[in-house]
Formats: C-alpha cells, sequence, structure tokens
C-alpha cells in the first residue's frame, strides 16, 4: 500500500527515486513513443538489451517532459512530481496550464475503521493496489458521502452542512448552508444558536437534529462544468421532499430551488442542458441559463416503475443511456441476518434513448467495448479501448439503495462487477473497505477549484 503523506500535498505525495521513474516511464511510455508493445520491452530488459541508468540519462527540456507527463494517469504523474525540482516544475507548469487531460481510471474510494477517521483510500483498478489519504478536517468517518463527480467527493458533515472535497489533493469547498435550501429552516435554542432543524413536507413539519437531517435531506448531488462561464462549475442536489433539485454556482449564498419535476434517482450534463431521470423513468432536460430555469419532458414515464435505481448516462459514441439497475434477493439465497448484505443486484438492463423518436431501445451490447460505472458517482460509460484493465461490456457498482445504505451502515454492501450479457456478477476485490462511509468509485483529478461559494 502506498501512502499520499499530508506533509508532501504540496508535491504531490507519493516520492519515487529516479531510477525507479526512468523505468516506469520508459516501461510505459516509450513503447507508445517507439510505436512497439511494453512485452517487447520487458524482453529488452531481461535480455539486458537495456539499462535503466538514470544518472546517464541526459536532462530532458520541459516541453518534452510536459508531453511524457501528459500520458501518465494521476498516481505515476504525482509520482513523477515529486522526484527532483526540474520534474515538479514540469509537474505544476502542466497542471497551472490546465494542459493535463489524460482519461482516468476510476478508483474505488472507502474508509477503514483501524486507519482512523481521517484516513481514506484509493484502489486503483489499474494497478490493484490501494493509496493511503490523509484528509482534512472534519473526520472523514464522520461524513456522509452524498455524490463522487469530477474528482470531488461531496459530503455532508454532522451538522448536515455540505462539503466540496478533493480527496488527493486535499483541496474543500464549503457550500452554501443547509438552512438555504428551499423547505428547510433553522431552529433557534435560547441563546441563539441552531439545534435543530424544520423540513417541510406537509403540516405539520418534521423536526430533526442538526446531523440527522442529512440522513433525510440528501440523495445524490454532483458537480458539472459550467459551460455558461469557462473555468466555472455549478453543484446540482437532488433531496427532499420529493427528490427535487437545486443547484449553485460560486459566489452564490444560497441554493436556488428548481420548482419542477420531482423523484428524480440520477442526472447527467450535456452540452449545457441537465438530463435527469426519475423513479418512474421519466427523462427531463432543463435549461439553467434560462430564467426562470426551463423544464422539457424528453421522455414520459414508464407505465410502471420496473426497477429499484436508475441512471442517465452520456455514452462515448454520443448516445444517451437509460441504466435500470434491479434490486433483489436471489433465488435460493439463505434467511437474511443482521450485517449481512440485504439486497443485491440482480440485473443491469442498458437502453439507447432515441430523442427523435422518443423511444427506448435495448441495448444487448455497448458500443466501443465500453463499461458502465454506477453508484454516487455521477454515473459513467467509458471505452475499454482507453481503459484495457478494465471488463468490457461489464458494470462495476457500488451500493446506493439509500433506503438500506443510511438506515444499515454497518450491513455488507451489494458491490460488485456485473456481466451485462448474463448478468453474472464478481467481487471488485476482496472486502478491504469499511461499510461506513459507503465506498464509492472517483475519478481522480488534481485541477483546482478556481472559485468558491459564499456561506
Amino acid at each position: 500500500m502506498t501512502t499520499f503523506s499530508k506533509a508532501s500535498r504540496l508535491c504531490g505525495a507519493v516520492t519515487m527515486q529516479s531510477k525507479q521513474l526512468w523505468s516506469l516511464l520508459l516501461s510505459r511510455i516509450l513503447p507508445k513513443l517507439l510505436g512497439f508493445p511494453g512485452i517487447l520491452l520487458k524482453k529488452f530488459r531481461k535480455e539486458g538489451v537495456m539499462e535503466l541508468d538514470a544518472a546517464a540519462l541526459p536532462e530532458l527540456p520541459q516541453d518534452v517532459l510536459m508531453d511524457i507527463f501528459g500520458t501518465l494517469e494521476v498516481p505515476d504523474l504525482i509520482r513523477a512530481g515529486s522526484v527532483c525540482s526540474s520534474w515538479h516544475a514540469t509537474y505544476k507548469c502542466l497542471l497551472d496550464l490546465r494542459q493535463y487531460k489524460q482519461p482516468q481510471t476510476p478508483c474505488l474510494f472507502y474508509t477503514c475503521e483501524s486507519a482512523g477517521s481521517n484516513v481514506g483510500f484509493l484502489y486503483s483498478l489499474k494497478e490493484n493496489r490501494s493509496y493511503k489519504l490523509t484528509l482534512p478536517e472534519p473526520p472523514i468517518r464522520s461524513r456522509l458521502l452524498i455524490g463522487s463527480s469530477n474528482g470531488w467527493l461531496i459530503t455532508a458533515d454532522e451538522r448536515s452542512e455540505l462539503h466540496l472535497m478533493n480527496p488527493i489533493t486535499g483541496e474543500q469547498v464549503a457550500l452554501p448552508s443547509v438552512i438555504t435550501i428551499e423547505h428547510v429552516k433553522p431552529i433557534f435554542d435560547a441563546s441563539g444558536t441552531i439545534h435543530m432543524y424544520e423540513l417541510s413536507y406537509e403540516t405539520p413539519p418534521d423536526l430533526f437534529d442538526l446531523g440527522d437531517l442529512r440522513d433525510e435531506l440528501y440523495f445524490k448531488a454532483f458537480v458539472f462544468p459550467d459551460p455558461s462561464t469557462t473555468g466555472s462549475y455549478i453543484v446540482v442536489l437532488i433531496h427532499e421532499p420529493y427528490s427535487r433539485l437545486s443547484f449553485a454556482r460560486p459566489g452564490d449564498d444560497k441554493w436556488t430551488w428548481v420548482g419542477q419535476g420531482s423523484q428524480y434517482k440520477d442526472c447527467t450534463y450535456v452540452d449545457g442542458l441537465l438530463y435527469t431521470v426519475n423513479y418512474s423513468g421519466e427523462i427531463d432536460a432543463f435549461d439553467f441559463t434560462a430564467s426562470p430555469v426551463k423544464m422539457t419532458v424528453i421522455m414520459k414515464e414508464l407505465k410502471y416503475p420496473v426497477c429499484e435505481n436508475m441512471y442517465i448516462i452520456q455514452a462515448p459514441w454520443g448516445d444517451l443511456l437509460h441504466v435500470w439497475r434491479t434490486l433483489g434477493v436471489p433465488p435460493n439465497a439463505p434467511p437474511w441476518v443482521p450485517g449481512k448484505c440485504l439486497f443485491e443486484t440482480l440485473k443491469i438492463q442498458v437502453h439507447k434513448v432515441d430523442l427523435e423518436a422518443k423511444q427506448r431501445v435495448e441495448i444487448n451490447r455497448l458500443q466501443c467495448d465500453s463499461v458502465l460505472f454506477l453508484g454516487h458517482n455521477d454515473s459513467l460509460c467509458l471505452s475499454a479501448q482507453v481503459h484495457p484493465e478494465l471488463k468490457s461490456n461489464h458494470a462495476y457498482f457500488t451500493d446506493d439503495f439509500k433506503e438500506v445504505t443510511v438506515l444499515f451502515k454497518n450491513c455488507i454492501r451489494d458491490m460488485g462487477v456485473m456481466d451485462l450479457e448474463n448478468s453474472v456478477n464478481k467481487e471488485i476485490v476482496s472486502q478491504i473497505w469499511s461499510n461506513w462511509p459507503c465506498p464509492t468509485w472517483i475519478t481522480p483529478n488534481l485541477m483546482k477549484l478556481n472559485q468558491a461559494f459564499n456561506r
């Protein structure tokens, strides 16, 4: 297990000797530059054809190093940036100029009780290893994870306040206060301190302790690039009552409530429009640049609910995908006992959304040898041609069934890798995580958020 230490975050964390880095660069990058397979390079090493002597290698110009660094995934880039001052300068320049755009393989973010309350881990599917991360306050194990998007975790603390947190860089951004969300009001004690929250569903409203509101209020959250402003972003929140939408942009001091639609399960941002899917399968599109926000029904709801969870995803080839995830108790399963997984994923179905014909077309196999990532992350469809370590036509999933994960915090989680052709499910890795907070997928990202919110 490799450690991303707090003290070394400024230079990118993990240190590695120059000779080791040259070996890494030569083994992973040189085959691409020279156009021959990596296995042949290993053969050359084995037979003594190639010596990896860093001292004998020339100092590469920064533009050449930037081209090389730009092909590395985040863990390797961080290692490279910590080797020496010139490599760190190249690493920093690559990020400052926002020229680092290498596609990243999602990692599994999780915690482990024995490691401490401020420690998280990233399990790399590419390397089959875990990285240890020291995270900022408040303790990650005291938070509720409600989303993972573009390298950022969206968490709710013990006062039900929301934060964006990048687990690799340690950067953290406070989002507008929970008391600015529609239907939430603060309750003050005699000293003027907030000691409870009021959530209005119907009359009379429900009252919640500070740390209990988050379990009831939040469903899922997302961070999307905001096309209306270069370099900016927008945070979208699905919340109660009735699983409706609110959003906030940098500089906002409150959440903007979208008083249209309800019962949403997932959303994605495509070409300036937010596409959403609700419990009944209705697909809507929202234009946040319009005032007021404009909602268009893209696909009417299904005749009856067909599954427990639904997702809306943009595919690499451009189509919009509607994914159904069916949960239940497997046939011939033994009686449930406390601590065991309550429900399991039995089937995952994928449908293409034909926007012109207003129809869903079931897909038996994903194009481009693609794979799905489902859970509390922003739902993803990635090409296994770009990420060859992933299993094509499979879905990598974590547990996001809120009714179970919140009520049964210590139950084994519904996680695995499912073959979309035959619904055969295999484990991601032998359990290395604590069941709470619930593990989630995250796509590593080193880019900073340049603007903050007002609270």
